[in-house]
C-alpha cells in the first residue's frame, strides 16, 4: 500500500574538499572565522529528503506518494518523480520561488559542511495530508525534514488521519522547542534519529530515548551510528543492529534517506523495527558507495531481506 513521504525536495550542488576541514579551520580562531576552500569537483544532483526516500522506496517496489513542493524551476523534478511510477498529486508548485538548493561539501574524512536556500520548501504547509475520506490506502507515512511549519501542521495532519508515521526531524530539530518536540512525539509511531541528533533531543526534551521508547503511542526509536548499524528502542529495551560494510566509501549525501526508505518498505509490510532497519543499512550501504543521492541500483537487495 502506498505510503506517504512529506519532506523537501531540493536540488543539490555537490562538491568534494580533498583535504581536512580540521586541517583548515583553528578552534582557537573560531570568533574570526574565514574560511576557503578548493573543490576542484562539482556536481548538481537531484536531492531533498522527500526525493531521495522516494526513489528508494520506488526502487524497493514500494509506492511512495511525495508530498512536498517545488518551485518555478521545478518542472523537470517533476517529470523525473513521475517517470518512476510514484504518485505526485500532492506536489505543490510555487509560482514565484525556486526550489529549495542544497550546497554540500564533503572533505576527504566524509565531513560535510552545507548550506541551505528553502526556496518553495518554506511555503509546503500550503500542502495538508489528505482526510482518510480521501485517501484510505495511505498505510504509513514519515513526516521528514521540510519547512517548520510543514512539519508540525503534517504530523497533526496524519495523526488525525489515523496514519501511522515516522517522526525524522533531522538538520530541521533545532526549529522546535522542548515542549513542540513533546508534542509531536506524543503523536509519532516511530522516531528515526542519527546519534547526534538523539543527543540533541533528549537535552531539550528531557527525556532519554529509553524514555521515549516507552511513550504508549511510540513502537519504537532508531538511533542511526553510521558503519556500526543502529540501536532499535522498544518499550525500553535496545537491540543493536549491525551495519553493512558498504563496498566501497564515495558519498554519504543522502544515506540516512535511503536507510529510511528501507525502514519504511519494511514496516508497511508489516515486519518488526528490526528486520526494517536492517533493510534499511543494507540500502544504505549501497548508496554510500555510490555518487549522489538517487544514482544507486537496487535489484536483488530484498531477495535475503
Amino acid at each position: 500500500m502506498p505510503a506517504l513521504i512529506c519532506g523537501s525536495l531540493a536540488f543539490d550542488t555537490i562538491t568534494t574538499f580533498p583535504g581536512r576541514f580540521a586541517e583548515q579551520i583553528l578552534p582557537d580562531q573560531m570568533h574570526i572565522l574565514n574560511v576557503s576552500f578548493l573543490v576542484p569537483t562539482l556536481r548538481r544532483e537531484w536531492g531533498g529528503c522527500a526525493g531521495n526516500i522516494a526513489y528508494s522506496l520506488q526502487a524497493l517496489g514500494g509506492q511512495p506518494v511525495v508530498m512536498a513542493a517545488l518551485g518555478v524551476d521545478g518542472g523537470e523534478y517533476l517529470a523525473r518523480i513521475e517517470s518512476w511510477g510514484a504518485d505526485t498529486s500532492l506536489i505543490w508548485r510555487d509560482g514565484e520561488l525556486h526550489t529549495a538548493q542544497c550546497h554540500i561539501t564533503t572533505d576527504r574524512d566524509n565531513n560535510q559542511i552545507t548550506a541551505f536556500h528553502p526556496g518553495a520548501m518554506s511555503h509546503a504547509h500550503k500542502i495538508a495530508v489528505p482526510p482518510r475520506s480521501q485517501r484510505q490506502d495511505l498505510a504509513i507515512g514519515i513526516v521528514a525534514p521540510d519547512g517548520r511549519d510543514a512539519m508540525w501542521q503534517h504530523a497533526h495532519q496524519m495523526a488525525a488521519a489515523n496514519i501511522p508515521f515516522v517522526f525524522d526531524p533531522g538538520q530541521q530539530l533545532p526549529q522546535f522547542d522542548g515542549a513542540q518536540h513533546r508534542e509531536i512525539l506524543g503523536l509519532a509511531t516511530w522516531v528515526a534519529l542519527n546519534d547526534y541528533e538523539a543527543r540533541m533531543l533528549s537535552e531539550r526534551t528531557g527525556e532519554s530515548i529509553e524514555a521515549m521508547s516507552r511513550r504508549g503511542n511510540v513502537q519504537g526509536v532508531v538511533v542511526t551510528l553510521a558503519a556500526e548499524g543502529c540501536e532499535v528502542w522498544v518499550r525500553g529495551t535496545r537491540t543493536h543492529v549491525p551495519g553493512v560494510k558498504a563496498e566501497g566509501v564515495v558519498d554519504p549525501t543522502g544515506c540516512g534517506d535511503a536507510f529510511r526508505a528501507g525502514m519504511l518498505y519494511g514496516l508497511e509490510r508489516g515486519w518488526t523495527l528490526a528486520r526494517s532497519v536492517a533493510l534499511g543499512n543494507r540500502i544504505g550501504a549501497i548508496k554510500i558507495a555510490s555518487r549522489g543521492p538517487q544514482n544507486h541500483d537496487l535489484d536483488g537487495v530484498l531477495r535475503d531481506a
